[in-house]
């Protein structure tokens, strides 16, 4: 049997048994010590079936204490909106123009966001957009006339979330620098937000199971009743 890493032996903690949200932050926060600034992550087990139409989950939510992330931002607008777009820090500002280098292969971006106007030339883009979850969206807030909040948004903390086909939600919550306070607002913004985005067609127990991990550590579980989910 192959011998384990180093840092898989030095990993601390109970990794089986639920345990309170801020137990398991200050484990994952205990166990992130690679030499970069780890994510960390979340993810959720919902009692929904995705394959049916009104048991998808989809949203966004604004994380208090931000994503640690930069987000670079693509914007599909013209004229004044596009100045607003450009003010508010997007990184890639355009029409005709943007579509060719999307077309093209260019993804240098994390976030697409589209004035209305925009969407019939954005929908011609739904095979390269699609597939990687960055085609704008008016339920997430990505196809709007406000693109300049938008963009302050997008790059102020906003995380989009989308229920999988085994019914997990993923999220980033932060990073491993963070304080214990700072996560623990991150994660019961995006679990309060999954509950409000509970759809019509989900029946029993909603929220199933939760854990939380760092890009190199270990997962841990949390008791979802300690969320009041």
């Amino acid at each position: 049997m192959a011998k384990q890493p180093k840092r898989i032996q030095a990993w601390t903690g109970d990794r089986e048994t639920p345990m309170a949200f801020a137990d398991a932050i200050k484990a994952v926060k205990d166990n992130a010590k690679a030499k970069f600034d780890e994510s960390i992550e979340i993810a959720v087990n919902l009692g929904v079936d995705p394959r049916h139409a009104d048991q998808q989950v989809r949203g966004v939510v604004n994380l208090p204490s931000g994503t640690g992330r930069d987000v670079r931002v693509a914007v599909f607008a013209k004229d004044a909106k596009a100045d607003e777009a450009r003010a508010a820090g997007a990184e890639h500002v355009g029409a005709e123009d943007l579509y060719e280098k999307i077309n093209g292969g260019f993804m240098e971006f994390d976030r697409v966001i589209a004035s209305p106007d925009m969407m019939a030339l954005v929908g011609r883009l739904g095979k390269v957009l699609g597939p990687r979850g960055l085609m704008p969206n008016p339920k997430v807030g990505t196809v709007t006339p406000n693109v300049a909040q938008a963009v302050k948004d997008a790059k102020g903390g906003a995380v989009e979330f989308r229920v999988e086909k085994a019914g997990i939600v993923h999220g980033g919550i932060g990073k491993a620098s963070f304080t214990q306070d700072a996560l623990e607002a991150n994660v019961k913004a995006f679990v309060d937000a999954l509950s409000k985005a509970r759809p019509s067609g989900a029946k029993g127990t909603y929220v199933k199971k939760i854990s939380l991990s760092s890009t190199m550590g270990p997962g841990f579980k949390i008791d979802p009743s300690s969320l009041g989910a």
